[in-house]
């Protein structure tokens, strides 16, 4: 009996050690999303984007150009995904919606 008696206080002690962790470890996620909510979209970068629109835009021809002259293979490669992604995006719309031929 004393056996078992200590083998069960065993396995209190280390469910008791294990659901500790589990509610600190819990809290520690919880906070984490509370700090990462800061950094991810909200109203401050929607506002950011609207209110520096040209200059956005602006950076964004710099980065096509120098991409244009620094790696071509790059530029060519992101516009294949844009097409391959247009086509998609038609033929999606084309299941859900499919016009129907006149003869």
């Amino acid at each position: 009996m004393d056996i078992r008696d200590a083998q069960l206080l065993q396995k209190d002690a280390t469910i008791n050690k294990l659901r500790q962790e589990n509610s600190v470890l819990t809290e520690i996620v919880d906070n984490l999303r509370k700090q990462l909510e800061k950094y991810t979209n909200n109203d401050r970068h929607k506002r950011y984007y609207e209110q520096n629109k040209d200059k956005v835009k602006e950076n964004a021809k710099q980065y096509l150009n120098r991409l244009k002259t620094e790696n071509p293979d790059k530029l060519k490669e992101y516009r294949h995904r844009a097409y391959l992604k247009r086509k998609d995006k038609i033929m999606k719309t084309e299941i859900e919606n499919p016009i129907e031929l006149q003869q």
